[in-house]
């Protein structure tokens, strides 16, 4: 296999990763608990990217990886997803002021953002992912024409820097409103109308604080 770790196919392997996780997500709650919730990480389309980079981490960690052991495939891929999953949660705790998921309660947690249960799931999903998926999404992204593909991942990485930049400031405005800050200017209105606290709550399944 010819090395498919540049730029390009990671981009779009971000893409395909976060709009799966969505749609997982979405439908495991609708499912579980009969509830519609939007699992988005960005305040606009459906990008779960904390799936996206849990699939290009496994794609630059277990790359070299792809023909040894399967123990070893697991082991990196147990300590890979474990180290993302808390520098995540402990990110999003520090600058955003909140965390998406909370494993108080599980089993050998560390912190509650980390637990045996999910890091032993990223060993497994590590296994799958690099054996049978990573090979199954290059041949699809390779199935693509190149110079449309690169020209709109360009589209796209504009739009998802937007809607990054959009999503912190809803964030923070919806903290702001909530001390009791009234808007000061037209954005910062239509962000309590369409992005207000209500809305972000629902994206973060309610670990609102």
């Amino acid at each position: 296999m010819k090395d498919k770790v540049s730029f390009y196919y990671l981009f779009w392997i971000f893409i395909i990763g976060s709009i799966s996780g969505w749609i997982m997500e979405f439908f495991f709650t609708l499912i579980q608990q009969h509830t519609l919730i939007n699992h988005s990480a960005l305040v606009m389309g459906p990008f779960n990217i904390i799936y996206g980079f849990g699939a290009c981490l496994l794609t630059v960690l277990l790359y070299k990886y792809r023909d040894k052991e399967l123990w070893k495939i697991f082991v990196v891929s147990f300590l890979g997803g474990s180290i993302l999953e808390y520098v995540c949660s402990w990110g999003m705790e520090l600058f955003l002021g909140f965390t998406a998921w909370d494993y108080s309660h599980s089993f050998l947690n560390i912190n509650g953002r980390i637990c045996l249960a999910y890091s032993l799931m990223w060993g497994v999903l590590g296994i799958v992912w690099i054996k049978y998926v990573y090979p199954w999404l290059i041949r699809v992204i390779d199935l693509w024409n190149y110079e449309k593909g690169k020209r709109l991942s360009i589209i796209l990485l504009a739009f998802l820097a937007f809607d990054s930049a959009v999503t912190v400031t809803a964030i923070l405005r919806a903290k702001e409103r909530e001390r009791g800050f009234a808007p000061s200017n037209v954005y910062e209105k239509v962000l309590d109308n369409t992005f207000n606290q209500e809305y972000l709550r629902n994206m973060f399944s309610n670990n609102w604080r």
